[in-house]
């Protein structure tokens, strides 16, 4: 169980796959980078159909909008992406799939930096930590596979206001 803070070996696996990365410079001042993971994780001691690796993700993907500009602005608008996926051996619980969109603009000066950083852009609802756990309630006959989960972070804003110290060169004797 996830919960138990233990880590048991599970016997031989195998995860193929392929990771795909793309950045291009769409002018002197933006940017745009992607990056795409697929992977077909199994365990290799299990019957097919309860070889599945609970919560190896699947497929997901990074990426987003950059910019720099001469005068000390700069920022991002990225994403990050994960495809449902297995809970448990057979994929007969699912852990969720989201897709979160973050922000951040600053202002960018020799001495000093401030700015804005905005995580879940769109307040979506999502799952961070995700577990297939087997629970019994006093009420219930047997007990109960689902998952419990940590939620993600909503919607949240945060100022930010940074002082660069200049470097002091330390002499030899």
């Amino acid at each position: 169980m996830g919960d138990e803070g233990i880590v048991e070996p599970s016997g031989k696996t195998r995860r193929l796959g392929l990771d795909l990365s793309a950045r291009y410079q769409i002018n002197h001042w933006l940017f745009a980078d992607l990056n795409i993971n697929v992977a077909r994780p199994r365990s290799m001691e299990a019957p097919k159909g309860e070889n599945y690796i609970p919560l190896a993700p699947l497929l997901t993907s990074t990426g987003g909008l950059s910019f720099k500009a001469g005068n000390g602005w700069n920022g991002s608008l990225r994403y990050r992406f994960m495809q449902n996926r297995p809970a448990n051996e057979d994929y007969s619980v699912t852990a969720k799939g989201y897709t979160v969109a973050d922000l951040s603009i600053n202002y960018t000066q020799k001495k000093y930096e401030v700015g804005v950083a905005v995580e879940n852009l769109f307040n979506t609802e999502w799952n961070e930590t995700q577990f297939d756990t087997e629970t019994r309630l006093k009420n219930e006959p047997a007990p109960v596979s689902e998952i419990h989960f940590t939620p993600g972070v909503p919607f949240f804003a945060r100022l930010k206001l940074a002082v660069f110290l200049e470097k002091r060169k330390w002499g030899g004797v």
